[in-house]
């Protein structure tokens, strides 16, 4: 408890429990947003979209939190994805922040978040394949469009360059 509350007396703290409550809230409410507009808005990858939130404005640790607790959070609520998804995402989230922390200490946040990224997806096809041939998914590898995948790993890796970039004029804030 009273590790809590000291984290809450601090300004990355307080900025980590804003964006985990906000991740968490996010996800719990794309499948109702998705209906009432008919908008499939989990093709946007929004785990992703939270995760790179969490790397861009929070620490290692917070991020791993994301990556690990937003696919569980989306099984127990929703059911949804599938507990073999859900694995599936874990491991290539978990596996995203990992890379982007290494790679982060030779190349700019864009080329950090991009590769992670890409090979994160290269390693969640390739696990999905096998659990296809496992049978514990159903077939069909690629279910979200190529080229929007392509678009939001963009999008999101100059997302990490901006906010990179805005820190380092502020001096490292």
């Amino acid at each position: 408890m009273e590790n809590i509350l000291s984290l809450i007396k601090t300004k990355e703290g307080i900025k980590s429990i804003f964006l985990d409550l906000t991740a968490v809230s996010f996800i719990y409410f794309v499948p109702a947003i998705s209906h009432m507009f008919s908008i499939p808005f989990y093709l946007l990858e929004p785990m992703r979209i939270m995760l790179i939130l969490a790397l861009a404005h929070s620490g290692k640790l917070n991020s791993f939190l994301i990556a690990f607790s937003l696919p569980l959070f989306s099984f127990l609520v929703s059911n949804h994805p599938s507990i073999e998804k859900s694995i599936l995402l874990t491991s290539e989230l978990a596996m995203n922040v990992w890379l982007f922390y290494e790679f982060s200490k030779k190349f700019n946040g864009f080329f950090s978040a991009l590769l992670a990224i890409s090979i994160g997806k290269v390693f969640y096809y390739g696990l999905k394949y096998t659990f296809i041939l496992l049978g514990l998914l159903e077939p069909g590898l690629i279910t979200t469009p190529v080229y929007l995948q392509i678009i939001t790993m963009f999008i999101l890796s100059g997302y990490v360059y901006l906010i990179g970039a805005v820190k380092l004029k502020r001096g490292g804030k």
